[in-house]
């Protein structure tokens, strides 16, 4: 139990250590982007007074370790920061784009782990058979073709020739249409589900060849109960791991598939601030991004732990 508590605590301390750098990481590159939202303002024939009194009224002009301090000190109480494009706060922005995404992402994993889990599972019980060949042939060729081209292959059957399915999600609510969300849900959930389906497949053969479920098999037993109750859980530790980074790659995928059937979240948030040079959204952006990637891969660290706690989990 000690040592349970030490490895815990290493891990917390290594998440707030990564949680700093990524705040920190965020500030050096963003500062070190080309031009700045005063020089997108000053129009097609910048005037340098014009720029200058801009940069003035922004605070641009000030040292970059004294804004550094200042977006630091406000982070504890949710003060992100102030859109140079618009004077409204960072987390306005934010809050504007979070609710479609997390239904989206939100969607996509509810989709994504039974999936997995299923493929994977029946896979395994049939080793080689073809049951197996098959899902690992048709994970193999999924997985193979990149989101963009999948989205644009869907939206061109379902929606364009077929008429089932919403092409875009323009002039219509994600909440209020569901049907909207479908493609976007289906593109994200195709490749990360080839790839965890596939961990869980492998952890299943090698869970079901270990001494401890052969030995819950001499103790008689179902057949069912010891693979839910003893090979999964160890199946599962490779896969929740994995299910982590693919949450780092969903924040990803997300923006591309938001631009490609126009929902407005936050990628959408995040092309506009951009487009305008607004620095302190697209910082703003990439701290939550960065702190979801940190809290998802110390979840699954501990997760695995508690799954299969005869391995070593690297401190």
């Amino acid at each position: 139990m000690t040592g349970g508590l030490a490895w815990t605590g290493r891990r917390l301390l290594l998440g707030a250590g990564q949680t700093a750098a990524v705040v920190l990481l965020v500030f050096v590159l963003t500062e070190a982007l080309p031009g700045d939202a005063a020089v997108a303002l000053a129009g097609d024939q910048p005037d340098p007074e014009r720029i200058a009194r801009i940069r003035e009224a922004m605070g641009l002009d000030r040292p970059a370790a004294e804004r550094f301090l200042e977006w630091v000190a406000g982070m504890p109480r949710g003060d992100l920061g102030t859109s140079l494009a618009t004077g409204r706060p960072v987390t306005g922005h934010l809050a504007a784009g979070a609710g479609p995404t997390l239904i989206l992402a939100g969607a996509t994993l509810t989709l994504l782990v039974p999936l997995s889990l299923g493929l994977g599972m029946l896979a395994a019980r049939r080793e080689g058979g073809l049951t197996d060949r098959a899902v690992s042939a048709v994970t193999v060729a999924v997985h193979s073709v990149p989101e963009f081209a999948l989205g644009v292959l869907l939206a061109a059957v379902f929606a364009l020739h077929l008429g089932w399915l919403p092409a875009t999600a323009v002039g219509t609510a994600v909440t209020g249409d569901p049907a909207v969300l479908v493609l976007p849900v289906l593109v994200l959930t195709a490749r990360p589900v080839c790839t965890l389906s596939r961990l869980v497949r492998a952890g299943m053969i090698e869970a079901m060849a270990s001494p401890y479920v052969a030995q819950a098999r001499r103790y008689g037993l179902s057949a069912s109960r010891v693979r839910w109750a003893h090979a999964l859980p160890g199946a599962l530790a490779p896969a929740g791991q994995q299910l982590a980074r693919t949450c780092d790659w969903l924040l990803g995928g997300v923006i591309v598939v938001e631009a490609l059937f126009v929902v407005p979240g936050l990628g959408t948030v995040l092309i506009d601030a951009l487009a305008a040079r607004d620095v302190p959204v697209v910082q703003g952006l990439a701290v939550v991004y960065g702190l979801v990637t940190v809290m998802a891969n110390l979840g699954a660290d501990l997760l695995a732990r508690r799954l299969a706690p005869r391995s070593e989990v690297a401190a």
